[in-house]
């Protein structure tokens, strides 16, 4: 006897409470196993695939791919024992769906928090290819009675069953391919249909190179009809609208949610809360470059990654709070007191596709350069495709903010609240620079350093930031410090 287990949008942890739709991994009718990827979400942190603990059929979808949906909301419903043969809809072939191997019937329980437990995704099998449209309640009322899953069962809280359209796309049967979420949200902002575009990717898979095709046509297109009106004599029409004013465009408008609402939240929270302030410094980089250089020359053609500059720096960083710990520190305004940390988690500024991320380097402090900028580039590479957890997105005691690579001089960073001290780096170029009592050019860089007025004073703030120029202009009084 099937049954009907609806599952939920779990707690994806670290204080989220909503997550937006980007992909659905599986559609009405087909057949999931136990911890199957699901769906695709996005949460204010990281891209997350949610797990299904129950394995059987899927009978229901709720929520559109780019809606919002908050924890506790019904995500899907699964058929419960309704994948033998018993349980196929007329019509079929009379073979029964695949079971999974881990068993339908039961649930693991093992829905991690924002995570499933790794296993593989199974194949699926859809049991009803005929149907233009899939959706639970037609499924339910054709197949017997003793076996055939339910009715979805709907309230007026719930959002409504998303109905999967399948139907001929590409010269084949079946949904659109795309596979990733970033040419979907692409296409939505051009108002593209994808069902109306033939992929150039394997089995006519969607890429983003066809949605880039089918803007540039759309643009094309409107250019022509512009230039068509303009060469067509103009006719003189009564409206209320006077001659020679041209209608008001639409503003756009484009919810702050997701990643960017989080920005926003946490950089109107900083600068609400934090009475903040900024020093900086022009320094003499030249001998920084030289020591990078002389490091990535002695590992030789094959000797592992090179070190990055803001490896080095983040290394002067860590040196520079153990002198000055009250820059590592947080304030707890409800007992008004400042709480001094113990280790250094080294948070730096990554811009990706998705916005602004602040990955966080653990425990800095016991990190030489060369494996700080092994975790930051691993970081940096998840961050590029949308898989930082969570965890590795909170929690970090400092932040270092190289906005050089814009090609930018100089900032006033906004701290990362609730911590105490942002610091900020320019590009590092070449610039006349008096040398030795003689004036060259040198390689010179600005650092900026925003600082919480309530955790130290501006003595403080600026002995950390001459000491983090005295290593950037003398790399030797870090070795003498260490």
């Amino acid at each position: 006897m099937a049954h009907v287990l609806e599952f939920k949008l779990p707690d994806l942890g670290e204080g989220l409470t909503e997550a937006e739709i980007v992909r659905w991994l599986v559609e009405v009718g087909d057949v999931v196993a136990i911890d199957q990827p699901v769906v695709e979400v996005e949460t204010a942190k990281a891209m997350v695939e949610v797990p299904c603990p129950y394995g059987g059929v899927v009978t229901a979808r709720f929520g559109e791919e780019g809606s919002e949906l908050p924890v506790g909301a019904p995500l899907l419903t699964v058929a419960v024992g309704a994948t033998d043969a018993s349980s196929a809809a007329p019509g079929d072939d009379g073979a029964a769906a695949e079971e999974p191997s881990s068993g339908s019937g039961s649930g693991s329980g093992n829905v991690l928090v924002g995570y499933g437990t790794g296993a593989p995704a199974a194949r699926r099998r859809r049991i009803r290819p005929e149907r233009n449209t899939a959706s639970a309640a037609p499924a339910a009322s054709a197949a017997p009675a003793a076996s055939a899953a339910p009715a979805v069962v709907s309230a007026p809280s719930r959002p409504a069953p998303v109905a999967v359209a399948v139907g001929e796309v590409n010269g084949r049967q079946g949904p659109v391919a795309v596979v990733s979420p970033l040419v979907r949200r692409l296409a939505r902002q051009h108002e593209i249909d994808l069902r109306q575009l033939t992929g150039s990717g394997p089995d006519g898979l969607i890429l983003r190179a066809d949605v880039d095709s089918a803007i540039r046509r759309a643009g094309e297109a409107v250019t022509e009809v512009e230039a068509r009106t303009a060469s067509e004599p103009v006719v003189a029409e009564t409206s209320s609208v006077h001659a020679g004013t041209a209608a008001p465009a639409t503003a756009e408008r484009i919810p702050l949610r997701g990643v960017r609402g989080a920005v926003a939240d946490k950089l109107s929270r900083s600068r609400s809360e934090i009475p903040d302030a900024t020093c900086w410094v022009d320094a003499d980089a030249t001998e920084l470059m030289a020591a990078r250089a002389a490091m990535n020359a002695a590992s030789g053609p094959s000797g592992g990654p090179k070190v990055s500059v803001l490896a080095l720096l983040a290394r002067i960083c860590t040196a520079a709070l153990a002198r000055y710990p009250e820059l590592n520190s947080t304030v707890d305004t409800a007992a008004r007191e400042i709480v001094r940390l113990p280790g250094v988690h080294l948070g730096f500024a990554a811009q990706t596709e998705r916005g602004l991320v602040v990955p966080v380097v653990r425990d800095a402090h016991t990190r030489n350069a060369e494996s700080i900028g092994a975790e930051i580039a691993r970081l940096t590479e998840l961050a590029r495709t949308g898989k930082l957890s969570p965890a590795q997105l909170t929690g970090g005691t400092f932040t270092l903010n190289n906005y050089g690579v814009f090609g930018v001089d100089g900032s006033t960073p906004i701290i990362n609240h609730p911590e105490a001290a942002m610091l900020g780096v320019g590009r590092i170029m070449p610039k006349p620079w008096v040398h030795h009592g003689e004036l060259a050019v040198r390689q010179v860089v600005q650092l900026s350093l925003t600082f919480d007025h309530r955790v130290c004073d501006g003595g403080t703030a600026g002995g950390f930031l001459r000491y983090v120029a005295d290593c950037v202009e003398q790399p030797a009084v870090l070795l003498r410090t260490l």
